[in-house]
């Protein structure tokens, strides 16, 4: 096999882990920019976003200043945080998203968030405004990867996570 052959099936192979349900969310801490951010965007930015013509009740949830001046979002505090009270009751004329907005969280996407205000609700900036960094290959324990590229470490590692081989 070429190195650019190989180097094209492990790309296919960390895109293919990174559509897989995960399992084991719960035990990584939630990122803003790779988790919270595309569930906002999709269900509460059309109504709580950028566009302030669009914008209903005057609150913001794609900034950290707009969510936490409006309590929308408590770090640390389900019980006060107005968007956990709104994504989570039975009363639909409360529940966000609305239901004729015709968006709907999934369950692992509310369990997402719950984590995320536990964790402290942290905002962070655009991805693109990120300078990028260079992560430490995790380690594999006592295996070696097959070629001994580092890319192969974080494939191992994810699916170590997830309990296959």
């Amino acid at each position: 096999m070429t190195q650019t052959s190989l180097l094209g099936w492990t790309f296919a192979a960390a895109a293919f882990l990174a559509t897989l349900p995960d399992a084991a969310a719960a035990a990584r801490k939630v990122d803003f920019n790779r988790d919270i951010r595309p569930i906002l965007s999709d269900t509460c930015y059309a109504c709580h976003g950028p566009d302030a013509k669009q914008r209903k009740a005057k609150l913001r949830l794609d900034v950290a200043e707009g969510a936490l001046a409006k309590h929308a979002v408590v770090p640390r505090d389900l019980k006060k945080s107005e968007l956990w009270a709104r994504i989570t009751t039975k009363d639909e004329k409360d529940l966000m998203p609305p239901p004729e907005s015709n968006k709907k969280l999934k369950p692992e996407q509310i369990a997402l968030l719950k984590q995320w205000i536990e964790e402290g609700a942290n905002y962070q900036g655009h991805w693109s405004y990120i300078a990028p960094v260079k992560p430490t290959p995790p380690s594999i324990g006592n295996r070696q990867s097959a070629t001994g590229n580092p890319i192969d470490s974080f494939i191992a590692a994810r699916l170590a996570e997830r309990k296959l081989s």
